[in-house]
């Protein structure tokens, strides 16, 4: 079924959806990781008519190759969830890394199909491993910000922030069923709300406390009534539903925007009490603040 596009200027044009890419970038996850899942489906061909030590190696290539190129794609995401948290623990498993083994190992089987020797298959392996190590990187190694964090917190912090995302998650796959564009943008951006107060969670993880009803009990309630709104609005287009459903979006945006923005009033307040105190502390022991 085809769809309207919409944007700041048609008739029906909401100018605030432009908020949707607000510390936007590009993905990493492209063309050339998509390239990884085509290219060793010839060896699917190569398996046929050789015989079974053939068979078995091709496939066997075939589908190591393929598990590398899964496991680079993950990597890659779990890399740029990385690099989008100021505070993050490093990945538990290296995918990247093992994607570059496994495209070693799966190149050394199908050279090893294909000439029977050893020396051949050994460089493939190498020149593999090199090249889509060269080409995608090495995974984050070590964990960033969290010199000083209470690691307890940071994992309490993570679980109710991946908690948080799945009702994300569910109020996107429901509205999808709208198929409406607009509205699609606009749970989008009330997404992008919600993400700026998990970004600030996680920096601080002690501001748990004062958010976790809106990580839990405000999302929980945002999901159902996305949920409810989205079979209501696809049987019939409803438009006082759909009024009545933006509104709730709005007061739930300026709701979290304004819960974000209080969080941080307090960590810069707890920044200016400790500056206090270390400043009179200073001050009680004699040291002149022209010597520091």
């Amino acid at each position: 079924m085809a769809q309207k596009f919409g944007g700041k200027y048609s008739p029906d044009g909401n100018a605030g959806a432009s908020g949707t890419f607000q510390n936007a970038r590009r993905s990493r996850v492209g063309g050339r990781v998509n390239l990884l899942f085509i290219a060793p489906l010839p060896l699917i061909w190569q398996a046929f008519g050789n015989g079974p030590v053939q068979l078995a190696l091709n496939l066997a290539a075939l589908g190591l190759l393929l598990l590398a190129a899964w496991l680079t794609r993950e990597g890659l995401l779990a890399q740029e969830a990385y690099e989008a948290r100021k505070v993050a623990r490093r990945p538990a498993f290296p995918r990247k890394m093992a994607g570059s083994l496994l495209t070693g190992t799966g190149l050394a089987l199908a050279g090893w199909a294909a000439t029977g020797g050893i020396i051949a298959p050994a460089i493939y392996a190498v020149i593999g491993t090199l090249l889509h190590g060269f080409a995608f990187g090495l995974d984050p190694l070590k964990d960033k910000g969290i010199e000083g964090v209470d690691l307890y917190q940071t994992d309490r912090v993570a679980r109710a922030v991946e908690e948080a995302e799945k009702h994300l998650t569910a109020m996107t796959d429901a509205i999808l069923r709208c198929g409406d564009r607009r509205l699609e943008g606009r749970v989008a951006q009330f997404q992008t709300t919600v993400r700026d107060l998990f970004r600030t969670v996680e920096e601080d993880p002690r501001d748990l406390s004062a958010a976790r009803k809106y990580l839990s009990v405000y999302l929980r309630g945002a999901r159902d009534a996305t949920v409810k709104f989205a079979d209501i609005y696809a049987r019939k287009r409803d438009t006082a539903a759909r009024d009545d459903y933006e509104a709730l979006l709005d007061d739930l945006e300026q709701n979290f925007a304004a819960r974000t923005e209080k969080l941080l009033l307090d960590d810069k307040s707890d920044l200016t009490i400790e500056i206090e105190v270390l400043r009179d502390r200073l001050q009680r022991e004699g040291v002149a603040r022209d010597t520091l």
